[in-house]
């Protein structure tokens, strides 16, 4: 009967474990092409030479600058399509890498291959594309996007796909659980096995005894024979 019962529940087992198998590859294999897509995206509109814009941008490497020059120079929604699109532009890192990458410190890995591709990416506009140059608050906001998407949206989906991936498949409830194994007296250290007290008891009433008996012996040895 019990055999009989056990068959069914492996086998749901084995379909849900190939169900979970199946899951996770499609998230993975989603992940994987959003992020090939947005490198494809990001490529265009970052590396795409400008002419027009050769001898207005130049290269800024102190954090701030061109942020100031948004809120001074630009008008409000010029301003807020600028920074915004930074940070917009960050934000598929911090949705897509903690999924691709593994779970211990998701976050830091996050924020160091998010740093170091925009890195790249600013360095080869610098050098290579006309029309554009490096600018570390580009690199500031995309950052913050990236975090700001990790903190709303990609922990939580990155949480759920590794719990998906490593959690293992509860026990039925209706599964009979074994006893739990009790453990063994703790033996002392200073105190005698009873089997030991037992035998060394017996050799003492053995040789208590046959003491006795000798000295019932000498006893008898000296007393006068009566005739």
């Amino acid at each position: 009967m019990d055999a009989a019962a056990a068959r069914p529940r492996s086998g749901t087992a084995r379909r849900k474990g190939w169900g979970r198998l199946l899951l996770r590859l499609s998230i993975l294999v989603l992940a994987f092409v959003a992020m090939v897509g947005f490198s494809v995206v990001l490529a265009k509109v970052t590396l795409t030479p400008s002419p027009a814009s050769e001898e207005l941008v130049k290269s800024n490497l102190h954090p701030g600058r061109s942020l100031r020059q948004y809120a001074e120079d630009y008008t409000f929604l010029a301003a807020c399509k600028q920074a915004g699109g930074n940070l917009v532009l960050g934000m598929p890192f911090g949705i897509l890498l903690p999924i691709l990458v593994p779970r211990r410190l998701r976050m830091l890995r996050m924020f160091v291959l998010t740093v170091g591709v925009i890195v790249l990416v600013e360095l080869v506009q610098g050098a290579i594309v006309r029309g554009r140059a490096f600018d570390v608050d580009d690199v500031i906001l995309n950052t913050t996007g990236a975090l700001l998407a990790y903190l709303f949206v990609g922990r939580r989906l990155s949480h759920r796909y590794h719990v998906l991936a490593e959690d293992p498949e509860p026990e039925p409830a209706d599964r009979p659980k074994t006893a739990p194994r009790t453990k063994a007296a703790p033996r002392t250290k200073t105190g005698p096995r009873p089997e030991a007290e037992t035998r060394r008891t017996a050799r003492s009433a053995s040789a208590w005894s046959r003491m006795r008996h000798g000295i019932r012996r000498r006893a008898a040895r000296g007393r006068p024979r009566k005739r």
